[in-house]
Parts: structure tokens; sequence; C-alpha cells
């Protein structure tokens, strides 16, 4: 019998006949998300600490800018006590702001309203200033007109850089970056009270985009308060592949052991924070064992990696190294890609779609080793040794790894690390079976973002994946990376890499 081409649409229409509501969950879920921009989460506590190096800048410059209206203060004799001066002022403006809490968010988003707060903390600084100035009697060899000038002159600058940087705030503030944007698993009462724990709260740092449940609308209804219902778990994983999810609020009571178990190993593998919510539970811990959302206690399950400062502090180091890299290395790329250029027919560099960072398809530079005619785009049969596929040329980059250097340029375009799990193709496999049905949690390594090197590669782990073992050793290890990852880890792994090419037994 013939397969009939029209049995996949009747089979789509005849679903969308008997389940309308799941038909309608979907749009629902698919323009909740083409609503929420993907932007990056920026912790305020973050901001916090920019502003204060910021208004430490500002005020070190507004200091000597001021001074500079002076003839001949350059080679003044009291050059260094102005200097002291005005250093002790970048450093004592911030501290003094943070003690009176105009650091906090919704202070920089507001400079109009504490402007007096703001005036208070500068006449402060200026007063402990002169009092300084009166007990080490220096007054005489200082110039009043200068400290009047700084004072009154730069508050005015000062406020005004502020207005500059709050509306800066305000147009990333539109795009919800500084809320966690979070989602409830789990429906039904236990749901409305968190929701109602969170509308309790003065500014919990978070919005509710939405919640999952795999029960019925029956059992736990379409809203909890006006929070809508967006689909089962399985929808949850793709609606946060899809945008930026920070948070996962489980409404399960503790006891529910099986079911919190269940659930942890099919989310585990998000980057987000997953947090058990412990509103109305009659299980009580100590205080301390709590977070907390606005007033909702929670208790933590998993952490997204890296934390706050962790991802701006890697892309510096990335982006810093390659572009040196890039640079020293220059030589060693044009001749790799002379090489390649002269070796056979096609172009020099090789391109392919990979798995990233939360799953997303990223494409990757190499120095093209193989045949273009008999090139794998999917990598469905990984390079075995002595395949007839690579070039001459191509067997030295291979295992010299040279082959790898153009991926520089994707770690400057934000693609990739220069450490991290190593992005794997999406049809490689090992025993014949893809790497997600391999091992359990396979997709937990794309948790952050791929890179160049790992620590799977310098233990050994690098090259031909064809066991289930070679394949299981390496999500192990990019597990640990991850659960470890520190500066300093990274730095490690870098300074490790050139001697763990030395080994070139898997690699061919």
């Amino acid at each position: 019998m013939r397969p009939n081409p029209k049995a996949p649409h009747l089979a789509t229409e005849i679903n969308v006949v008997l389940d309308p509501a799941l038909s309608m969950r979907g749009e629902l879920r698919r323009s909740t998300a083409a609503s929420l921009s993907n932007s990056i989460f920026v912790a305020p506590r973050l901001v916090a600490a920019s502003m204060r190096l910021l208004d430490g800048v500002v005020m070190l410059c507004l200091a000597i800018g001021t001074a500079l209206r002076y003839p001949g203060l350059s080679i003044h004799p009291n050059l260094p006590l102005y200097l002291t001066i005005c250093v002790f002022a970048a450093i004592a403006l911030p501290t003094l702001f943070t003690a009176m809490g105009l650091y906090r968010l919704q202070v920089l988003l507001a400079p109009a309203e504490n402007t007096i707060r703001t005036l208070v903390g500068w006449i402060s600084l200026f007063v402990i200033i002169a009092i300084g100035i009166v007990l080490f009697k220096v007054g005489t060899e200082l110039s009043r007109n200068w400290l009047l000038t700084w004072s009154v002159a730069g508050f005015f600058a000062f406020i005004a850089v502020r207005f500059i940087i709050s509306s800066v705030l305000h147009s990333w503030n539109t795009n919800g970056q500084f809320n966690r944007r979070a989602v409830i698993v789990g429906g039904g009462e236990p749901a409305e009270r968190v929701v109602a724990a969170l509308a309790s709260s003065h500014n919990p740092g978070v919005s509710i985009v939405g919640f999952f449940d795999d029960r019925d609308d029956v059992r736990v209804g379409e809203k909890a308060h006006n929070i809508q219902k967006l689909g089962g778990i399985d929808d949850l994983i793709d609606f946060a592949r899809a945008t930026r999810v920070d948070c996962l609020i489980m409404t399960l009571p503790v006891t529910a052991e099986e079911r919190l178990l269940q659930l942890l190993s099919r989310l585990w593998i998000l980057p987000v924070d997953i947090r058990l919510s412990a509103q109305g539970q009659k299980l009580r811990y100590r205080p301390r064992a709590y977070s907390y959302i606005g007033n909702l206690p929670c208790l933590d399950m998993f952490d997204r990696p890296l934390g706050d400062w962790g991802p701006v502090l890697k892309a510096g180091l990335d982006k810093g190294i390659a572009a040196l890299a890039i640079l020293a290395l220059s030589p060693v790329l044009a001749g790799v890609a002379l090489a390649v250029k002269l070796s056979s027919k096609g172009p020099v560099l090789f391109k392919q779609k990979r798995y990233g960072f939360n799953n997303e398809l990223i494409e990757i530079y190499k120095f093209r080793s193989m045949y273009v005619d008999q090139a794998d785009l999917d990598a469905a049969k990984l390079v075995t040794k002595g395949d007839p596929r690579v070039t001459k040329i191509g067997k030295f980059i291979r295992r010299t790894s040279l082959d790898e250097l153009p991926q520089l340029f994707n770690v400057l375009n934000g693609g990739l690390s220069l450490v991290g799990p190593r992005p794997h193709a999406t049809k490689a496999m090992a025993a014949n079976s893809l790497y997600e049905h391999v091992v359990d949690g396979y997709f937990a390594r794309h948790k952050v973002k791929p890179g160049i090197t790992g620590w799977a590669q310098i233990n050994g782990w690098r090259g031909e994946t064809d066991t289930a073992e070679k394949i299981e050793r390496r999500v192990e290890h990019d597990l640990y990376y991850i659960e470890n990852w520190s500066l300093t880890f990274d730095l490690y792994i870098l300074a490790r890499t050139p001697l763990s090419l030395l080994n070139t037994d898997n690699a061919y």
C-alpha cells in the first residue's frame, strides 16, 4: 500500500479539531514568547557596582578638571596634596553614597526625585574634606577658589551625568533587563499562593510571564490570579529555549519527592535558577536555609552557571585574549590558509552548524580539512584514523588542532568562549546513537557557551567519540567544569591546553 502524502496534514487537522484548547495554548505560548525580548538580564547589584566605579571616575575627573583651570598647578609645590584630596574624594563619594542607599536601582532610575539626597551626600563629602583640611592645617596651601569651584560647579556637572545615566537605564529597563523573568512550575492553589506573595512584595525583582503544568485545566485551571497557563513541562523547555527565562519557581510540596525528582531531572538542563517555593508549607527550616524572592521564601534547587559577574568577567577575558591571539598568530593563520588553498580545491574555511548556549544553533569556523565533495556538514559520520575524506594538509592541521584557530573569530563575535564544553555537530553520534540518546542530561552541557578548549580536552577526552564511554566521560568533565567555574579555572585550562595538544593519539 502506498503512503498517503496527505496523512500528516490530515492528522494535524484532526488534532486541532479534537483538542482546540491545545492549539490555542500553543498560539498563546508563541505570542507570549514573541512579545518578550531576548535581552540579557542585568542584576541590579551589577548596575550598582558599575555606578560606584563611574561615580568615582567622574569625581576624579571633576576634581582634576577644575584644578587645571589654575595655571602653574602642574608644577605647584603642593601638587601631591591636591592629588591626595582628589583621590580621597573619588573613593569617599561612592562609599558615602552606598551608605545612604543612593545606588539602589529605584534611586538611579529617578534622579530628579533624589536630587536633595544626592546634594546632602555631596555636601557631606565636602564637609569631611574641609574638616580634614582644618585638622591637618593645610588650608593656606590650597586654593579656596579651586575648592569652591569644584564643590559648586562640580555638583551640577555630576547631576547632569546622573540624568544621562538614568535615561540609559530607563531604555534598558523597558526591555525588562533589571527584572528576572520567571515562570511558575505547577498550577492550582500553590501557584495562587506564590502569585499572591509576589504581588504583596515591594519590588520583588521578578516578572512572572506564565505557569506550566502537565495536569489538565479542570484540575489546575487556566489562570493563577492573572497569570496564564502556557502549557505543560515539555512546552516549558521549548519556551525557555525560545526566549529569556531566568528563574523557575516550583510549587510542589517538599514531601512530593518522587514528582519533584522527576521534574528536576527534566528541568536541570536549562541555564536558569530553579527555586522551590516554601510558601504555605508546614515543614519549616531554619531561616538561613531560605532565599527570598520578594516576600516568597524559597529553597534553592539549582543556580544558573557563572553567577552575576561571571558572564561579564568571562566575556572580557574571552574577547581580550582572542583579539591578542589573532594578532600574535596572524602569520600562522595566513600560512595555514595558504596551505589549505593550495592543497585542494575549495574554500579555505569550513562552516558548520553546532549546538551553542541553551541549545541555540551557531555557525563555527574551521580551516577546511576535507575534500569539498566529501565534507560532512552534519558530522553524521565522525572522522576516523586514516579517513580518506581528509586531505594531506588536513591530517596535519587536525592532528595539531591548527584547524580550530578560526574559532578565535567566533569568540570575538560572541558565539563561542575560549573555555567551555566543545560544541558538537547536530548529527554527531557515539555507538550509532545521537549523543543526547547516549548520555542522560546531555543538554546540561549547554548551560554555558561552548569553548575552543575545555576541561575534557586537557584531560585527554578529545578526538573521536565512537563509544558511549568516550562521550560519557566528555560530558562528565563538561559538567564538572560548569559546576566549578572560576576565572582562575579558565586561566588554568588555557595554560594547560598547549601541553595537551602534544598528545595526538585521538586526534585525526
